[in-house]
């Protein structure tokens, strides 16, 4: 129970730093800089910030702890790997309209593309998300490849996909800092704009590190399908489970069963070794 009450709390707390990054960059960019636009002005610039936070920040981050979520251990794995697709094909969709905003940007103003440290580890990003997004279809979604070839891709999988999460928080700093150096004449006096990204920033870390502690507990791990029916405290099958994903109110319950169903085959485990002694 309270491992699943430390769940709960780190997760709100991630989904409320989250939506204040996202709010924080809006602000941002409509308080001091020129809002959104598609005109070539920095105006449509600012579109970069904003859907690089929104969608390989904040979506990204959700999709990577959405099968830890105990309430839908009982759906279907084929309905979860579906939305964790989907949100990962949202957060590509939006991380490279923010790439042609930029680059139109620059563009407009003869300012020179891909010339900075930022720019070159955003890119490398980018184009490392949309690999893993590629081969995550064809090897864990489509129903061709081999079980053997979908167990030693998976770990490769989940470290990639922490990776480049980490690479993306990274870039974003560097391009905070990037953009106040351009835009501030007085960036070390610290104004206004200056102290308010800086808290976007703080917002960001807090919230990547949350998502990566929650994505990285082996206890809030999915268990395997096999082990569904031990799930069940009611004795239901398999496919009944998979059709309960309303029930979000017995998260409790379900989540508790699971904790003492891994304690009884402990248990087993050790009486099956000490009988055949």
């Amino acid at each position: 129970m309270e491992g699943y009450r430390l769940f709960l709390a780190l997760l709100a707390s991630a989904l409320l730093l989250g939506f204040l990054s996202v709010l924080f960059a809006l602000v941002w960019v409509f308080q001091y800089r020129e809002g959104l636009s598609w005109d070539g002005a920095e105006a449509e610039f600012n579109w970069h910030p904003v859907l690089i936070i929104t969608g390989f920040v904040f979506i990204q981050g959700i999709a990577i702890i959405v099968y830890r979520l105990p309430w839908t251990w009982k759906c279907s794995k084929l309905l979860m790997k579906f939305i964790h697709a989907g949100l990962n094909t949202i957060a590509m969709i939006l991380a490279i309209v923010s790439l042609v905003a930029v680059f139109d940007f620059h563009n407009a103003k003869n300012i020179p593309n891909m010339y900075s440290l930022h720019s070159w580890i955003g890119l490398t990003a980018v184009i490392l998300y949309s690999l893993q997004l590629v081969l995550g279809f064809a090897v864990f979604l489509l129903p061709f490849a081999p079980v053997s070839l979908r167990a030693s891709l998976m770990p490769i999988h989940i470290y990639s996909g922490l990776l480049i999460f980490v690479t993306v928080i990274a870039t974003a700093f560097m391009g905070f800092t990037e953009k106040l150096l351009f835009a501030l004449k007085n960036y070390k006096a610290s104004p206004p704009e200056g102290i308010f990204v800086n808290i976007l920033g703080l917002l960001i870390l807090i919230f990547g590190a949350l998502v990566l502690w929650m994505a990285t507990r082996p206890q809030w791990k999915r268990p395997p399908e096999q082990n569904s029916k031990l799930q069940q405290p009611n004795g239901g099958t398999e496919d009944s489970a998979m059709t309960d994903c309303s029930k979000a109110e017995k998260a409790d319950v379900e989540f508790n069963s699971e904790a003492a169903a891994r304690k009884r085959n402990l248990k087993l485990d050790e009486t099956g070794q000490r009988s055949t002694m």
